[in-house]
């Protein structure tokens, strides 16, 4: 390290020289030997303001060396990671599979021979697939960030959706869209968890991966229950089953 002289000292030639052995022989900081000197650190100087060092990782990465576990079962991974957001991401885990099982009784019934609506079944077999993809999704996260996943139970749905006054293609997309928004309801509070616990990370998976789908979802399905409450329980249906049969 070199120390550069302030350019109002006078290291030599005209002027006064601090540097004379006879003016500093007192001075502890200042040492002569023939027409050598050098500078020394006093006791107690504080070295940042000498070496303009503001990040010393040796010295701060001790006090993270104690929040590293040595406990086999504790997650090495886990920081900044409530208890509530682990808790609250299980509870999204059975709302995704729960729907998607609802989504798969759906799909069962609209495929079955005296139904026979293939385009409702398609469409409702993917969803199921979609909210499975979605509580795997949820799964990893719980991984990555060093919770537990605790899978919880999922309740038996209905098997019969014909509807008396509405049909039974109407009724189902009713309920889908009630289920979309129940699970779009369920994100927004997983993500006021995170925003409670400052948890930055939970909030931008929450909003980034989910939020905006969901949406998306919510729209489409709305149009879907317009339409079908226009045509009614007649031959509508089967063309609805079509386009939905044709949808890429």
């Amino acid at each position: 390290m070199l120390l550069k002289a302030s350019p109002a000292l006078s290291l030599s030639g005209g002027g006064t020289n601090l540097f004379h052995p006879s003016r500093n022989s007192s001075n502890p900081l200042f040492s002569s030997r023939g027409s050598t000197f050098s500078v020394k650190a006093a006791k107690g100087t504080n070295t940042k303001s000498l070496t303009g060092v503001v990040f010393e990782p040796f010295e701060e990465v001790k006090r993270e060396m104690d929040l590293v576990p040595t406990t086999p079962l504790v997650s090495l991974a886990r920081h900044k990671f409530h208890d509530d957001s682990e808790s609250a991401i299980n509870d999204q885990i059975n709302v995704e599979y729960n729907v998607s099982y609802i989504y798969h009784a759906l799909y069962a019934y609209f495929d079955r021979d005296n139904v026979g609506l293939k385009g409702f079944a398609r469409f409702f077999n993917d969803s199921s697939l979609e909210e499975r993809g979605h509580a795997e999704k949820f799964m990893e996260y719980q991984n990555k960030r060093g919770g537990r996943v605790k899978l919880q139970s999922i309740l038996m749905p209905i098997s019969e959706f014909d509807h008396e006054e509405k049909g039974d293609a109407l009724y189902a997309m009713e309920l889908a869209l009630s289920l979309e928004k129940l699970t779009n309801e369920k994100l927004l509070k997983l993500q006021s968890v995170g925003v409670k616990n400052n948890d930055v990370q939970l909030v931008d998976f929450v909003e980034s991966e989910f939020l905006g789908d969901q949406v998306e979802a919510i729209k489409k399905i709305s149009e879907y229950v317009a339409q079908l409450r226009r045509m009614g329980k007649g031959h509508g249906v089967w063309h609805f089953d079509q386009m939905l049969l044709n949808e890429v």
